[in-house]
């Protein structure tokens, strides 16, 4: 079975341009609880209308609940996710394991999937959320593809995988560097991506926290035949254009094995590109 494409939809406008370049599905957020507040996101009955003009598009739509909820926020969290689910949503995005276990057994029929900011890295942890119900696992962009494959040899449990976008410095999103400098925590989505900056060391000024981003049009063959579920393209925070081009890119490697969009990927957004921990590329 053919893996699918997922694109970010941090707008509308990209949600039309993933649909139209042929993602399968995309995911996105409402006004709260995900983990890219500084999107523009979407209000309630806009997420609603879009499942719905998704669905007729053949186009699945999961929506990022994926922020760690505070107590006094949970009703407010299960709620939404109740609307989400009256709205035929076809998955929701889960980072906090509470939530996560109460909605599992509220909505045992609403797809689960564990967000990459519960850092799955091992057949442990995928048996663990195999156990507690959850239908598909998104792993930590750390994850090498010997301990993938073990996964999909030893859990039956969906799998899913960012092949293209920006890599975190930290374990997948888990960083406080922006809370402690800034005061805005990336696990409540709002991130100032501190790294992003030069830093001085030794008198040498650079990027030194800043990684490339991650590229691997190259090896979709590897990651079709191991039995990825799943090809998640980072990048709600990126424009439209950005979000067309690296669907059509990946559906055509996909589809036809054509590769040959490096130059249109480099000039469209570049930070230089790694195929990173993945395909064991560790370097300064």
């Amino acid at each position: 079975m053919r893996p699918e494409i997922l694109a970010p939809a941090g707008n509308y406008q990209s949600f039309l341009q993933a649909v139209n370049n042929g993602a399968d599905a995309v995911y996105l957020a409402g006004k709260a609880f995900g983990a890219r507040a500084s999107a523009e996101n979407f209000t309630n009955e806009q997420i609603f209308a879009l499942i719905s003009e998704a669905h007729l598009l053949g186009v699945k739509v999961y929506v990022t609940v994926n922020t760690l909820i505070k107590d006094c926020e949970f009703n407010d969290a299960v709620n939404f996710i109740e609307e989400l689910y009256i709205h035929n949503v076809d998955a929701i995005i889960v980072q906090d394991l509470g939530l996560m276990d109460y909605i599992i057994r509220k909505f045992p029929d609403l797809d689960v999937h564990a967000s990459t900011q519960v850092n799955v890295h091992s057949v442990e942890q995928a048996q663990f959320l195999k156990r507690l119900g959850v239908k598909r696992i998104i792993l930590a962009r750390e994850t090498p593809i010997n301990i993938i494959k073990a996964i999909k040899k030893q859990v039956d449990i969906e799998v899913e995988v960012f092949v293209h976008g920006a890599l975190c410095m930290s374990y997948s999103g888990n960083c406080y560097l922006s809370s402690i400098i800034e005061g805005r925590s990336g696990n409540r989505g709002r991130c100032a991506q501190p790294c992003r900056l030069k830093y001085t060391l030794l008198d040498d000024e650079t990027y030194w926290l800043s990684p490339k981003d991650l590229m691997t049009i190259d090896y979709l063959d590897t990651l079709t035949e191991i039995g990825i579920d799943s090809f998640k393209i980072e990048g709600r925070l990126r424009r439209p254009e950005y979000v067309g081009l690296a669907v059509k890119a990946y559906r055509d490697a996909l589809g036809n094995g054509n590769t040959n969009y490096h130059k249109d990927l480099q000039l469209m957004f570049n930070r230089e590109f790694t195929k990173g921990f993945m395909f064991h590329e560790n370097n300064a």
